[in-house]
């Protein structure tokens, strides 16, 4: 049922669509805050969902748990925009002139390094290291092509140079910084009914790739409650998750392509993107693949968690009507906060 006051004209968009699972949370720099759930964890038990039941965040892990780390490490003068990959992993590219080890921070964050958007990392059986010394290694990963190039590679790349510069795994260093886990212990959404590992994945990462890492990267892995992401979803809009002045750097134009423009991290607004034809150029957000997203309106003073899990129990058929529900709940946010 849709829940009275603050957003109800865009919790009222998510009554009737057929995902299995939704949890919804809006909410103002005044402190104004809204939840919503329906749904169950799982359509083969029957599971109810709860609200202490975990959504796996897919990419939501580049920007909830990767960014801030690199964000940090930049507030700390430990790392830069141009610092380059090969300064913080010299093996980047071994006996290689050039290539991945000569992009920057900006341009892995920003998608314009030139790597490739995917590789089957899952396909070859080796240790977390070694897949990530895969991806440092092979020079058909980087293409050099101009643009923006949506990577998952690149965030596999950022998460090493963050362990390799805290001396810590990424999974322990979100624990402390931002509630979210890995691998989870905890009651979990169900996503995918996968052929490849033939079940249904309920607290295991849905990313084949992350799942080859050991749950653990820097592009997807990340399992949250609503509470949880909206927990840090708030202190990027109250600006105190991290220095004011480096949160507002992440979100400045650094690359455009058509109707895609990138901070760092973060898809900017524009009438084409996933936050809405309502939304504003400032505003920005981010998707994740199992259905997840975050919005964030700075100027505005509000933002929005939406987490499903769409892709159960298949993936298939369902990305169009995701891409629609998002714009659908945003434009109605918009239109009730800002009419």
């Amino acid at each position: 049922m849709t829940p009275p006051g603050l957003g109800a004209s865009a919790f009222e968009v998510l009554d009737q669509r057929p995902i299995p699972a939704i949890a919804a949370s809006i909410i103002t720099r005044a402190g104004e805050r809204t939840e919503y759930f329906r749904g169950v964890a799982n359509t083969l038990t029957g599971e109810a969902l709860t609200p202490q039941h975990a959504f796996d965040l897919a990419s939501l892990t580049k920007v909830l748990v990767t960014l801030p780390e690199v964000l940090a490490l930049i507030a700390e003068a430990k790392l830069s925009l141009e610092t380059t990959v090969g300064e913080v992993l010299p093996e980047t590219g071994w006996m290689q002139g050039g290539g991945l080890k000569l992009q920057t921070i900006r341009a892995l964050l920003s998608h314009t390094s030139g790597l490739s958007a995917w590789a089957p990392l899952y396909l070859y059986p080796a240790p977390r290291n070694t897949l990530i010394q895969r991806v440092l290694q092979e020079g058909g990963f980087w293409t050099g092509q101009p643009g923006i190039v949506y990577s998952d590679l690149g965030f596999i790349v950022l998460g090493a140079v963050v362990e390799r510069l805290r001396g810590k795994r990424l999974d322990e260093l979100a624990q402390r910084r931002s509630g979210l886990v890995f691998n989870p212990s905890g009651p979990a959404v169900a996503t995918e009914t996968d052929p490849w590992r033939s079940k249904t994945l309920q607290g295991e990462v849905h990313d084949e790739n992350a799942f080859a890492l050991g749950g653990v990267s820097g592009h997807a892995g990340a399992f949250g409650t609503l509470g949880a992401v909206m927990g840090l979803v708030q202190q990027y809009l109250d600006e105190t998750l991290l220095p004011p002045g480096v949160l507002r750097l992440a979100r400045q134009e650094v690359a455009a392509d058509g109707e895609v423009r990138r901070g760092l991290g973060w898809q900017l607004g524009t009438p084409q993107s996933f936050g809405g034809s309502s939304c504003s150029p400032e505003g920005y957000g981010h998707t994740g693949f199992t259905g997840t997203s975050v919005w964030i309106e700075p100027e505005r003073g509000y933002a929005a968690v939406l987490l499903t899990n769409r892709v159960h129990p298949t993936r298939h058929g369902t990305a169009g009507e995701i891409v629609a529900l998002r714009r659908a709940f945003h434009d109605a946010l918009h239109a009730e906060l800002m009419g």
